[in-house]
């Protein structure tokens, strides 16, 4: 299972009035708004402490490499979910370069090992 996580906190660029809906929960709202990839979960999650890079997403799954993007909008949703599909596809989480969508070749925050499994 591929868990793509999104910070609801996320405030990116915008000043938020209080009580209105953050830049990352309306990313969240664009993700969660359609079918997921295949083998793909959308979890809302509360910071992923990028605030500095706008707002971001993270890729995990069990096995593999680990992946957070920044500077992302509700526009880029469809181009998270294809980016999504791609990681859920690898068998270790490391998608070709080519392969990956331009926003997470260029908008990569952090690639993080997958912890080693005990024999």
């Amino acid at each position: 299972m591929t868990v793509l996580h999104v910070c609801t906190t996320c405030r990116g660029t915008e000043e938020v009035p209080e009580g209105g809906l953050r830049p990352g929960a309306r990313l969240h709202a664009a993700l969660a708004d359609g079918p997921a990839p295949a083998g793909v979960t959308v979890v809302p999650v509360e910071c992923l402490s990028a605030c500095n890079s706008g707002c971001a997403v993270a890729l995990s799954a069990p096995g593999r490499w680990s992946y957070v993007y920044g500077r992302m909008t509700p526009e880029d949703a469809p181009e998270i979910l294809r980016g999504a599909a791609a990681y859920a596809a690898t068998a270790d989480g490391l998608v070709p370069w080519r392969e990956r969508p331009v926003i997470f070749r260029k908008q990569s925050l952090a690639r993080i090992p997958p912890i080693p499994q005990e024999a």
